[in-house]
């Protein structure tokens, strides 16, 4: 990271996420045919949801991006969650700054889509595409969900099946009800909805259109800046808080954890001075 480090800050990043079923995959694929139709060499990040028992997960063969597999001018790496909440990889960050080192103009990032929990993209990509499907529950779910606080563009895909116009009217609605949501920082950008039919092709150019007005506006506002920082400062404060935990492992060891968790769980100790000792312990080490 330290030698790369000199070498990022070109790439264009677009976070996709949404709930299993969406045709996320199917979306991502005909992106990044519309990028490469532009010249543009891309990048994907799909992340992969893991086992709860051996931690592996299915990676590689991407099945719905199979016509790009002998492309040279895209990269497509699939990344197991190993348990990471919010839709992310742990090393996704990492990967992202890899990435953007190699040259990539844009790299897209699928999360692994497990349910309403997919929000932490929004902390990593500088556009965050929310991805809806009639029949799906996602037009009554929108708000509950918290996306309308993530999304920068709306796609509602499947929009030849019966329920698109309903979903696309309760996202309307919402935005109204709310137009000056945290992803857009300020007033200037209201999250616009677009209607994909993705295993068609159908609505394509216009999402492209879409991410490409939310680039100019972060651009030009000063966003862009601000979203990036905010980013950075995250990433830093996450690897102290693991760097935390991995000194406190080395320091108490096992035992020691153990024996405070036992002092909680009995009763003895509540949480609080518990972690109040843990963290003396690491500092006077």
């Amino acid at each position: 990271m330290a030698v790369l480090v000199e070498h990022v800050g070109t790439s264009r990043t677009i976070g996709v996420t949404g709930s299993p079923g969406v045709g996320k995959s199917t979306l991502v694929t005909r992106l990044v045919g519309a990028y490469r139709d532009a010249g543009a060499r891309v990048a994907v990040l799909a992340v992969d949801p893991s086992s709860p028992y051996t931690g592996g997960a299915v990676l590689g063969d991407r099945v719905r991006m199979q016509e790009h597999a002998t492309d040279a001018g895209v990269f497509i790496r699939s990344m197991a969650s190993r348990g990471h909440l919010g839709g992310l990889s742990w090393a996704t960050p990492q990967a992202l700054r890899v990435m953007d080192a190699a040259g990539f103009d844009v790299v897209v990032v699928e999360t692994v889509g497990v349910g309403q929990s997919e929000v932490e993209v929004a902390g990593l990509a500088d556009s965050t595409v929310v991805v809806l499907a009639p029949g799906l529950g996602d037009g009554i779910q929108a708000a509950k969900a918290g996306i309308l606080e993530v999304s920068d563009v709306f796609v509602v895909n499947k929009a030849d099946r019966p329920g698109a116009n309903e979903v696309v009217r309760d996202l309307t609605a919402m935005l109204r009800a709310a137009p000056s949501v945290p992803a857009a920082e300020s007033a200037g950008w209201t999250p616009p909805v677009v209607r994909t039919v993705a295993h068609q092709g159908s609505g394509i150019d216009e999402l492209v259109a879409a991410l490409d007005d939310h680039a100019d506006w972060l651009t030009t506002s000063g966003r862009l800046l601000e979203r990036r920082r905010r980013q950075a400062r995250d990433e830093v404060v996450a690897l102290a808080q693991t760097a935390f935990v991995d000194a406190a492992r080395r320091t108490m060891g096992t035992a020691g954890l153990d024996s405070l968790a036992d002092e909680v769980a009995a009763g003895r100790l509540d949480p609080y001075t518990a972690a109040d000792e843990l963290i003396d312990a690491v500092v006077a080490s």
